[in-house]
Parts: C-alpha cells; structure tokens; sequence
C-alpha cells in the first residue's frame, strides 16, 4: 500500500499536473468573467439594439412540445464570445512573450559577439608570445 502512495504521489507532484491543475482553475475563473460579460454587458446592448429582443425569450410551440430556440442562439452567441475572448488573450500574451525572445536573442547574440572577440584576443595574444 505505502508504495502505492508513493507512486501517486509521485504522480500527483509532477510538473505537468500541477501546471494542468493551475489552467484549469485560471481556465474557469476566466470562463465566469466571459460569462459575466456576455450575459450582463452583451447581452442587453445586442436586445437593445434589436429592438429590446432577449435571446433566452424566443420560442416555437410545435404540438405540445416547445423549441427553445432562442436558448441556443444564446448559447452560440456565448460560445463565439468565449472563443474570441480567449483568441484575444493569447493574442496579447504571444505579443509579450515574442518580445521576451527577441530580448533572449538579442543577449545571446551579444554574449556571442563578445566571445569572438575574446577568442581573438586570446589567438593574437598567443601569437606575439610565440614570437618573443
């Protein structure tokens, strides 16, 4: 049994869970923001705009049954928001971490620069004592 702990454990610890684990939570608290600003801010200037319609009110009355399709408009509607939200956001993080590259490049090709220039140094220095 102990060692069946340890293997979960070991697991449950890793690097990839825990970054998963960490999405998942910033995933669903960005989700509710999304969600907050379609149904509250959307929503009601989109039913303004056509004329005080709301989604969530449209539907047909076929035989006894009702389609509620105003409900899944409304959840497409939601959906493509989600969708261009999040298409948004990675947009604005690529941006920065794009940025964050050049900055490492930009080093590397310096250190790189430095180092020939040190190389040469070293062969020209080696070279007059060769010949003294």
């Amino acid at each position: 049994m102990s060692q069946f702990l340890q293997e979960f454990k070991k697991f449950a610890m890793k690097g990839n869970v825990i970054d998963l684990a960490v999405g998942v939570i910033l995933g669903t608290a960005f989700g509710k923001i999304v969600t907050s600003l379609v149904q509250d801010v959307l929503t009601p200037v989109l039913g303004i705009l056509m004329g005080g319609i709301k989604f969530t009110g449209l539907k047909i009355q076929v035989g006894k049954a009702v389609v509620l399709y105003g409900q899944f408009l409304q959840t497409v509607f939601d959906f493509l928001i989600v969708a261009f939200s999040i298409f948004m956001f990675i947009k604005f993080i690529n941006r920065f971490k794009r940025k964050e590259e050049e900055k490492v490049v930009e080093k590397i090709d310096r250190s790189e620069e430095l180092l020939t220039e040190i190389r040469d140094l070293l062969k020209e220095q080696s070279g007059k004592r060769g010949l003294e």
